[in-house]
C-alpha cells in the first residue's frame, strides 16, 4: 500500500488525503496550525477548512515534519505558492534523496518568478517530481463528485504512479508530459478568474464573460509558449478547463474577490480574516513581470494587477481594455 505525505492541511491538501483513502492509498497529513492536527485526530474532521465532512479515522495528521514524512514513499506539497520554496527548505533535511513530490500549489512566486517545478528543481535537482493541476474544487472532491485533474511529469512512470495513488472511479488523473504548461495554467487562471469576477459583480453579461475567457486563455498560451509550453495543454483540463471552473464557479475564491472588488470593496477589506489563500493576488503581479520579461503581450491580466496594486480604478481598467485596436483573433 502506498503512503503518501501530504503537506498542507487546507481544503485541498484534506481533500487529497480523502482522494487517497478511496484509492487505497494511506494518508498523513502536515498541519502548521495545531488545532487543526487535533481535530482531525481526535474528531477526524477539519472544521476550518472542510466543515461537516467526517475524514476516514485512518487520517493521521501531526505539526512535526519529520514525523509527517516518516515512512512515506513519497510527498504531496500542498501549501500556496508563496510558501512553497520555504518550506520545500524545512522539508530537505527531512526527505531521502529519492523520494517523489507531488506539486498541487497554483502560482508563480514572485520573487523568483519561478513555477513550482522551477522551484523544486532548484532546491531538489535530482529528485523526482510531477505536477498536479486542473478543474477541482476541494470541496466537491472532498464529497466525491466526479473530477478529472492533471498529473504532469516528464517522467511518465512518475506521474502514472501518482494517478494510481490517487485515481478512483470519481477522481479522474489524466497523464501530461508538460508540467511547466499545466502550472502556466493553473497560475494564470486565477488572475483571469477576478477578473471574471469583476464582470459578474458589475453585470456586464455573458458575452463579456465568454469574451474575457477566450481572451484570457490567448493569453495564458502566449505566455505558456515562450516558457517552452506544448500549446495542446492549453485546451485540455489544466488550461481551458480550470479556467472555465474558476471563472464562472461561485466556490472561486478568485472569482469572489472580483465580484467584491467590482461592489466597490477595497483589497484589503475583502482579504481581511480569510484563512484560505487568493493565490491570483500574488500571481498577478508575478505573471506581469514574467510577462515583461519574456516580451508576451498580456492585456487582461496586466489591467487586473494595476486594479490590485497600481491604484487603477475598474472604471479606468475597463476604458482602456475596451479602447484597445482591433486586430485579428
Amino acid at each position: 500500500m502506498t503512503r503518501l505525505a501530504i503537506i498542507g492541511a487546507g481544503a485541498w491538501g484534506t481533500a487529497l488525503a480523502i482522494v487517497a483513502r478511496r484509492a487505497g492509498s494511506e494518508a498523513g497529513i502536515w498541519a502548521r496550525d495545531p488545532a487543526i492536527a487535533s481535530a482531525i485526530n481526535k474528531h477526524h474532521e477539519n472544521p476550518v477548512y472542510v466543515p461537516d465532512i467526517a475524514l476516514d479515522p485512518a487520517i493521521a495528521a501531526t505539526t512535526d515534519l519529520g514525523d509527517a514524512v516518516a515512512g512515506a514513499d513519497s510527498v504531496l506539497v500542498v501549501v500556496p505558492a508563496q510558501f512553497l520554496s520555504d518550506v520545500l527548505t524545512n522539508l530537505a533535511t527531512h526527505l531521502p534523496p529519492a523520494m517523489p513530490l507531488l506539486l498541487c500549489a497554483k502560482g508563480i512566486e514572485i520573487v523568483t518568478l519561478k513555477t513550482m517545478s522551477e522551484i523544486a528543481a532548484e532546491l531538489f535537482p535530482d529528485r523526482p517530481t510531477a505536477v498536479l493541476s486542473g478543474p477541482s474544487f476541494a470541496r466537491e472532491v472532498a464529497h466525491d463528485l466526479p473530477t478529472a485533474i492533471v498529473i504532469a511529469s516528464r517522467d511518465p512512470a512518475l506521474a502514472r504512479y501518482f494517478m494510481a495513488a490517487l485515481g478512483s472511479r470519481k477522481f479522474r488523473p489524466y497523464l501530461s508530459e508538460d508540467p511547466i504548461g499545466t502550472e502556466i495554467g493553473g497560475a494564470v487562471k486565477n488572475v483571469l478568474a477576478i477578473a471574471c469576477g469583476i464582470v459578474d459583480g458589475l453585470r456586464l453579461g455573458d458575452n463579456a464573460r465568454a469574451a474575457l475567457i477566450t481572451r484570457g486563455l490567448a493569453e495564458m498560451t502566449r505566455l505558456g509558449l515562450a516558457k517552452g509550453a506544448r500549446p495542446e495543454t492549453f485546451a485540455g483540463l489544466s488550461g481551458l478547463g480550470d479556467l472555465v471552473l474558476t471563472c464562472s464557479g461561485a466556490q472561486s475564491r478568485n472569482h469572489a474577490l472580483g465580484v467584491a472588488l467590482a461592489e466597490g470593496k477595497s483589497l484589503d477589506a475583502t482579504l481581511a480574516g480569510r484563512r484560505s489563500v487568493v493565490e491570483g493576488v500574488a500571481s498577478a503581479a508575478a505573471i506581469v513581470s514574467l510577462a515583461a520579461r519574456l516580451h508576451v503581450e498580456m492585456p487582461i491580466v496586466a489591467a487586473i494587477d494595476a486594479v490590485l496594486h497600481r491604484g487603477m480604478t475598474i472604471e479606468r481598467m475597463i476604458e482602456e481594455l475596451l479602447a484597445r485596436p482591433r486586430r485579428a483573433e
